[in-house]
C-alpha cells in the first residue's frame, strides 16, 4: 500500500492517522506540492484531479480522503464503518459535513493564514465558528459524532481541520466539548501526531 502525501495536508493527515489507528503500514510517498509534482503526468495518472492524498493498494488507486476512508475501513477495519443504516447514514452526513462545511471554515482559514493563500480570512474564521459550534452541539451530548459507542471515520475525518483551528486563528477555548473530544482521538492506541508549522 502507498500513500502519496503531502505531510502539512489535514486531509492527508486524516488518512495517516486512520492507517496508524487501524495497525496499517503504507508506504509514504511525499508529494512537493509547491514544486507543483501534482500536476505533473506521473502523478495525473493517478490523480486527475491533481491533488493529494492518493492511497494505491494492489494497483488501483483512490482519491479524496473521504473516500479513502470509506475504503480503508471497509476493506481493514469494519468496526470504523459500521453496517447498521442509521449509523452509515450518520457517518455519511458527517463526510459530507468535513467535505463542505468543514472546507470553508477551518480548513481554508488555515490555509489563507499559515499559507498565506488569497481569500478573505474574516468570512473563512466566520465560517470556522459556525462550524464548530455546530460540532461542540454535537458532541456535548455524545462521545462520538456518529452517537455511537466507538469512534467511526467520521471523527476522523473532522478532526484534523478541528484540531488546527487555531492554525487559522480560530480559538478552541470557547468549545470544551470538542477540545474533550480531542483529547479522546489523542488517546486512542495507534494515533500519529498532527503535524504543525
Amino acid at each position: 500500500m502507498q500513500l502519496h502525501d503531502f505531510p502539512l495536508s489535514g486531509n492527508c493527515y486524516k488518512v495517516r492517522l486512520f492507517l496508524g489507528l487501524i495497525g496499517q503500514r503504507a508506504e509514504i510517498v511525499t508529494v512537493n506540492l509547491a514544486a507543483g509534482e501534482q500536476k505533473q503526468p506521473a502523478f495525473l495518472a493517478l490523480n486527475p484531479r491533481g491533488q493529494v492524498p492518493v492511497l494505491v493498494e494492489d494497483g488501483q488507486a483512490l482519491v479524496d480522503s473521504q473516500a479513502i476512508l470509506v475504503y480503508l475501513a471497509r476493506r481493514h477495519a469494519p468496526d470504523w464503518l459500521p453496517d447498521d443504516a442509521l449509523q452509515q447514514g450518520r457517518i455519511a452526513s458527517w463526510l459530507s459535513f468535513a467535505a463542505n462545511e468543514l472546507h470553508h471554515g477551518p480548513a481554508s482559514a488555515r490555509v489563507i493564514k499559515l499559507f498565506r493563500r488569497p481569500g478573505d480570512l474574516e468570512a473563512t474564521q466566520a465560517k470556522a465558528r459556525q462550524v464548530l459550534a455546530v460540532v461542540e452541539l454535537q458532541l456535548g451530548s455524545h462521545a462520538w459524532l456518529a452517537e455511537g459507542a466507538a469512534p467511526s471515520i467520521a471523527d476522523v475525518a473532522l478532526y484534523p481541520y478541528l484540531a488546527l483551528a487555531e492554525e487559522g486563528g480560530v480559538e478552541l477555548a470557547p468549545y470544551p466539548h470538542i477540545r474533550q473530544w480531542c483529547n479522546r482521538i489523542r488517546a486512542l492506541p495507534g494515533y500519529v501526531e498532527l503535524p504543525r508549522l
